[in-house]
């Protein structure tokens, strides 16, 4: 590109790259993945806890690479300050010659919302009616959006009055009457710090499907270790727990990436204390791939990991990219 390098800010992003396009481009990147036809690197994370952490995330695929240098404060809006910046570089593959920069937090957004909607709607029931998004800062309003852009209306939840009730108004949904309600929906995506268990012991539901999106690093958790413990049940043994011989659920877990997940997600307390193990999970390429079953049972109850995956940020960077000679992008000369 002769030195000049196109910059897309965080509204560039948002205007090159719609929802319906973001999870199409996610999609495809998972099983572009799950078929060794993507790789990544697991995230490195460089830690100043507890204020927050750095993390550093490089793929390869389709004829480009990715670096995301990115940062998670999780007190920062506190201070009037974003949870989440960082810079995207995208280069060529063939020759290293660096293509785009682009704004980290609204590509982190829209593949966050694309990865825990895709995850919804792959694995909840065909059935299923209430949908919720609990959590409703950047990542939690983006998913919301592209729920609605998919044709659906979720409820929507967050500790803090105002944020819940701007989301609301700017799409058009309801805010839950509690979280209690909010968390008992057939079809709920958690978008939170993940500094707080929302699911204890016993309290997913029968059916329900729950994509959980905020513990995305070491400590954080959104449901109990306890809760995770019956993943551990083979299917054919599915725990009797009625003297008339009426099984319970079974909860089936699937992740993005086993290697992020077991060390640095959801998943990694349950990993640690033995209760469950690799093979317990199921990657959500592998299902989009058609290279392993999803949800198998109408009573199943199904958890998808989301740590956030490199190729996910290069499949939104790369569809921005697509559109640079529409936008008028500002550029950096090097």
């Amino acid at each position: 590109m002769s030195g000049t390098i196109p910059v897309f800010t965080a509204r560039d992003v948002e205007t090159a790259v719609s929802p319906h396009e973001a999870y199409a481009a996610v999609r495809d990147a998972f099983v572009a993945y799950a078929r060794g036809e993507w790789s990544m690197s697991p995230k490195v994370y460089v830690t100043n806890y507890p204020a927050g952490d750095f993390r550093a995330m490089p793929a390869i695929g389709g004829g480009h690479a990715l670096l995301k240098w990115v940062t998670s404060f999780p007190g920062n809006p506190a201070r009037g300050l974003p949870t989440v910046t960082g810079l995207v570089l995208l280069s060529d593959a063939d020759d290293g010659q660096l293509l785009a920069v682009l704004d980290a937090a609204v590509v982190t957004a829209l593949r966050t919302a694309a990865a825990g909607v895709l995850a919804a709607d792959t694995l909840r029931r065909p059935e299923a009616s209430s949908y919720s998004v609990v959590g409703c800062g950047v990542n939690g309003a983006e998913t919301a959006r592209m729920l609605v852009a998919r044709g659906v209306t979720p409820l929507v939840w967050d500790v803090d009055e105002d944020r819940r009730r701007a989301v609301a108004e700017q799409l058009g949904v309801e805010v839950a009457a509690s979280a209690e309600r909010a968390l008992a929906c057939e079809v709920v995506v958690t978008v939170t710090p993940g500094s707080a268990v929302l699911y204890p012991e016993g309290s997913l539901q029968p059916g329900q499907h729950v994509s959980l999106m905020g513990a995305d690093g070491p400590g954080k958790a959104e449901v109990a270790i306890e809760e995770l413990r019956r993943a551990h049940l083979s299917c054919d043994d599915r725990e009797q727990d009625e003297p008339n011989g009426i099984s319970s659920p079974r909860l089936r877990v699937f992740c993005d990436d086993w290697e992020q997940a077991s060390h640095g997600g959801e998943l990694t307390g349950a990993v640690e204390a033995g209760l469950i193990g690799r093979d317990d999970v199921t990657q959500l390429g592998d299902v989009l791939a058609g290279m392993a079953p999803g949800r198998q049972h109408a009573d199943d109850i199904t958890l998808f990991d989301s740590t956030g995956l490199a190729i996910q940020d290069l499949a939104i960077a790369k569809a921005a990219l697509s559109r640079a000679d529409e936008l008028d992008l500002s550029t950096l000369d090097l």
